[in-house]
């Protein structure tokens, strides 16, 4: 970082964009390592001799493409994506959570509770039934909850997946991993909220005042879907990937 940057204003590249170019490179070349904190706005503004303005818009840049994360009131830090570029995207079955989160998940809460057929459940899950088994999942990492999934299920999976809905870990093990394996396909669309915080909910998400939400359909026959899913991520902690391929 000992060259200035004004030393390359001659080209028509703009101010922003090299910075971005210089702060990419120390990145990549692990002068600033994954889950390390970037030095302050100021500082990196007089290293490399810009505006904040001009830092603020290459830090957005590289937050956009995933390499940089802010957390409000600590700084900016580099997010470990960037040393797996093999990581599967969304193309491929398997909980969509564990593949957008950024950070580590500890352990996952579950809760469950029986309820009456809607007309939602029956639009989003396609199919007649006689009652809907909701569970939700609080996602945990270092004792806060951290990302929030709904499933519905129609009572009649249960039977079909052999479950027990008394016994936690098998049922988590379904809903986290079996389900998928079980699965020949999957419907994703991806929104944002700023929903999920409501009093109502057992748990208030950390970073949750907005949120990536990833719907899922998974299907295992080609009628309709066992399970629909609903899952909240903060979105500055969030990374959507699809490895598309012809």
């Amino acid at each position: 970082m000992n060259n200035k940057l004004h030393k390359l204003n001659k080209t028509k590249k703009p101010l922003f964009v090299t910075v971005y170019d210089q702060l990419y490179k120390l990145i990549m070349d692990g002068t600033f390592p994954p889950d390390s904190r970037l030095p302050t706005e100021p500082e990196l503004a007089k290293e490399f001799g810009v505006s904040r303005m001009t830092l603020r818009h290459a830090l957005a840049l590289l937050q956009e493409d995933g390499l940089v994360k802010n957390v409000h009131g600590k700084g900016n830090f580099i997010t470990k994506f960037h040393q797996n570029e093999s990581i599967d995207g969304l193309e491929k079955l398997g909980n969509p959570l564990y593949k957008c989160y950024t950070e580590k998940i500890d352990d996952v809460e579950l809760d469950f509770r029986i309820d009456l057929v809607t007309e939602y459940a029956r639009q989003v899950l396609k199919q007649e039934m006689t009652a809907v088994v909701a569970l939700e999942r609080w996602y945990k990492s270092s004792n806060k909850v951290v990302a929030y999934a709904l499933t519905m299920m129609p009572i009649e999976a249960v039977s079909d997946l052999n479950l027990d809905l008394q016994d936690e870990k098998k049922l988590l093990e379904m809903l986290e991993k079996e389900v998928y394996e079980l699965a020949n396909s999957s419907t994703i669309d991806i929104k944002r909220s700023s929903s999920v915080n409501t009093p109502s909910l057992k748990y208030q998400i950390f970073g949750g005042k907005e949120c990536e939400l990833i719907l899922e359909s998974v299907f295992i026959s080609d009628k309709y879907p066992v399970v629909y899913n609903k899952y909240y991520i903060p979105k500055d902690f969030s990374q959507i990937k699809i490895n598309a391929s012809k």
